[in-house]
């Protein structure tokens, strides 16, 4: 088992602000788990003992709405940390957390991230800055939904994809993900999503290969009305 103090991962995430003595105590007590594909981390409603550090993969954040669709919130990568609001918040979970492809994630306890926000000011600011910066991201998701079309919500998806993730050798975005992932993050049907992407590649926007889809024209793109 890798030792905090020593995991690149961490810089990428709020555990950066901690000492050296503090990551030492944490590595002593997380636990390490391997998420295959498709397997839960955690579900909505779930009461969270800790925080997960995703130390590789990807997973989504997903949350159930009253008419039983997954509306996809948020795609969680590699460094970034899952749980904190629900434990500073002291409630159960508020969205379900699933693998998009195996993961390997860090489990911290509840009580070592409670003593190092009471005692590391550094750690608490850091931690309160990447929950505004969430909650900006909701406000741009909720004005998206409401001010543009699916066919823009659509396309700024792939776009945010091919910026956040990249590509593989062959060009293919390096996230795949379902026709339907794709119409719950832009909160559409299943079916208008497939007509929107089958237009997308009439128009030589995109090219597909199975589920993986290969950006051809960026600015295309970003022009779409």
């Amino acid at each position: 088992m890798s030792k905090c103090e020593q995991c690149i991962v961490r810089q990428f995430n709020s555990l950066k602000a901690l000492t050296k003595d503090e990551l030492i105590r944490i590595s002593g007590c997380k636990t390490s788990k391997h998420i295959k594909k498709g397997e839960l981390i955690f579900e909505e409603g779930d009461t969270l003992n800790g925080i997960f550090c995703i130390k590789d993969g990807i997973c989504k954040l997903s949350k159930l709405s009253a008419n039983g669709r997954d509306q996809i919130v948020k795609l969680v990568i590699k460094g970034d940390l899952l749980g904190q609001r629900s434990l500073l918040g002291d409630e159960s979970a508020n969205l379900s957390a699933v693998a998009l492809n195996d993961m390997e994630v860090c489990f911290i306890p509840k009580a070592e991230i409670i003593t190092d926000l009471q005692k590391n000011s550094n750690f608490s600011m850091d931690v309160l800055q990447q929950m505004a910066h969430d909650l900006k991201s909701s406000d741009d998701v909720i004005v998206n939904m409401a001010q543009k079309s699916v066919k823009q919500r659509l396309a700024e998806t792939l776009l945010y994809i091919y910026d956040n993730f990249g590509v593989d050798d062959e060009g293919a975005l390096n996230v795949i993900l379902s026709r339907e992932d794709y119409a719950n993050i832009v909160g559409t049907a299943t079916e208008s999503a497939i007509r929107i992407l089958s237009q997308f590649k009439k128009e030589n926007l995109i090219a597909t290969k199975g589920k993986q889809i290969i950006i051809k024209d960026l600015k295309g793109l970003q022009n779409v009305e």
